[in-house]
């Protein structure tokens, strides 16, 4: 298995640091609104990533954090006249609706930055001792010019960062460059006692500390979204790193942006879309399908038309699947003969290219495309003369490769057979009416959907085309 390490800026051979084991942090949401499309590339983009280590047989310990100390959090629990607090445990709640509509599995551990306050004070007090840090009036400070190794993630040195700080800078700082760890309170914002007086963590600190205390020291791998690499991963590498001597990750890995209608996601250019309103539109295959249909260090666009395109997609993929699930009601041959043990055993083929894919940088978009050369070869050569068995096989072989993308796990009866035959029932009675040209119309439907009607003898009857 290879992964492109944003920090060597190539492709390399994954070595876990334990055999058969993942330590794997992700930067989650601050939790002030509700999360965005782009955050939900995010979260997608990682949890396929943490399924398909799964599928590989790793152990995953998977911990995505909640900002719930924020300047932004302090200015919307003011806007609301309410606490930090109420805040971050309204939007949880509403993260949680949204990544579980999203078919985001939930992770191993989400922290929350104000249980782990005494870890960074801690953590902020080692940094002083070791003279990485320095205190100001309440604040604390990094010492980024003591850090030899500070802008190697994104490839710049110190000179080149501070030719580009901006003029009005706070004056206190020994340099342009540091960064805040600690900041005294104001007025009318929470606070915790520390060694400095009271105040509150910064941002970049919570990460740091958090990941070291639920995955160690040196983990194997941190992730998040491309915006995050500067400043926030280049400081909490520094931090990390400065404090315990050691690597603080093997691999980082960043998710690209998220274009809407070929423009940049933007309050500004009302071209924001939460992760809520998507979902009362499209059903949580057809979005996940789009995020993972380019690779996820690609930047994607996110539109009604390739929505559209997405749905049909999936339903084309779900077509397949409703029409094992029917045949294997309607065969009447139990067990494979030697003939289909052996088509069943080619199809092994399919599942080796999948993983071939998915070990290169999880390439999701070209392991869709084995999903659909496998529903070709499925669908040409299982039919009504198959064998149950192997319906089933095929059956279960097609939400095999699902599952690490986290779709095409659902069943199609139920809903959609009742919906067919209601439209069946309507067609029916435009055709009484002598109303063709709305009959015409109901079966050009059930068409596009991939549905064929039969007229026979003994009343209508549909199957699924592929």
């Amino acid at each position: 298995m290879k992964i492109y390490n944003s920090l060597t800026r190539k492709k390399e051979e994954f070595v876990p640091i334990v055999p058969g084991k993942i330590s794997m942090y992700v930067c989650g949401p601050t939790v002030y609104n509700y999360f965005h499309i782009g955050n939900g590339r995010t979260f997608i983009v990682f949890d396929t990533i943490r399924r398909y280590m799964e599928y590989r047989g790793y152990e995953v310990n998977f911990v995505q954090n909640f900002t719930d100390i924020d300047d932004k959090m302090i200015n919307k629990a003011n806007e609301e006249h309410t606490t930090v607090k109420e805040i971050g445990d309204k939007y949880i709640a509403e993260y949680y609706k949204d990544a579980d509509g999203l078919n985001i599995k939930r992770a191993t551990t989400n922290p929350r930055a104000t249980e782990y306050i005494s870890e960074i004070i801690e953590f902020v007090s080692g940094l002083i001792e070791k003279g990485y840090a320095y205190e100001v009036d309440g604040d604390v400070y990094f010492r980024t010019k003591k850090f030899e190794n500070y802008g190697q993630l994104i490839g710049q040195n110190l000179d080149d960062l501070r030719s580009g700080a901006r003029i009005n800078v706070d004056e206190r700082k020994e340099d342009p460059v540091d960064f805040a760890i600690w900041k005294a309170q104001k007025p009318g914002e929470p606070g915790w006692e520390c060694p400095w007086g009271v105040g509150r963590p910064g941002w970049h600190i919570e990460c740091s500390c958090m990941a070291k205390k639920l995955l160690g020291e040196t983990i194997d791998i941190h992730a998040g979204g491309m915006d995050l690499a500067f400043p926030h991963h280049e400081n909490e590498i520094a931090q990390s790193e400065a404090l315990t001597g050691k690597k603080f990750a093997n691999y980082w890995m960043h998710a690209a942006f998220l274009n809407v209608n070929n423009q940049k996601m933007s309050k500004s250019l009302n071209n924001f879309l939460t992760a809520r309103d998507a979902l009362k539109q499209y059903d949580p295959d057809v979005i996940r399908f789009l995020m993972l249909s380019g690779h996820y260090r690609i930047q994607l666009n996110f539109s009604n038309d390739l929505l559209e395109s997405a749905k049909a997609s999936v339903e084309r993929l779900y077509n397949a699947i409703g029409n094992l699930e029917s045949l294997i009601s309607e065969v009447k041959i139990n067990e494979m003969t030697e003939d289909e043990v052996k088509y069943l055993n080619s199809l092994d083929s399919y599942r080796q290219r999948y993983i071939e894919k998915m070990d290169d940088d999880f390439n999701t978009a070209d392991a869709i495309s084995v999903l659909f050369d496998l529903i070709r070869d499925i669908n040409s050569n299982v039919g009504i003369n198959s064998s149950k068995e192997l319906c089933e096989k095929a059956l279960e072989l097609i939400r095999e490769l699902g599952s690490p993308l986290g779709i095409l796990q659902k069943t199609t009866k139920g809903n959609l057979e009742e919906e067919i035959e209601a439209l069946i029932a309507e067609r029916q009675q435009a055709r009484k009416d002598r109303n063709f040209a709305l009959a015409d119309k109901i079966r050009d439907e059930l068409k596009a959907k991939g549905i064929e009607l039969l007229d026979t003898p003994q009343g209508v009857r549909w199957k699924k085309i592929d």
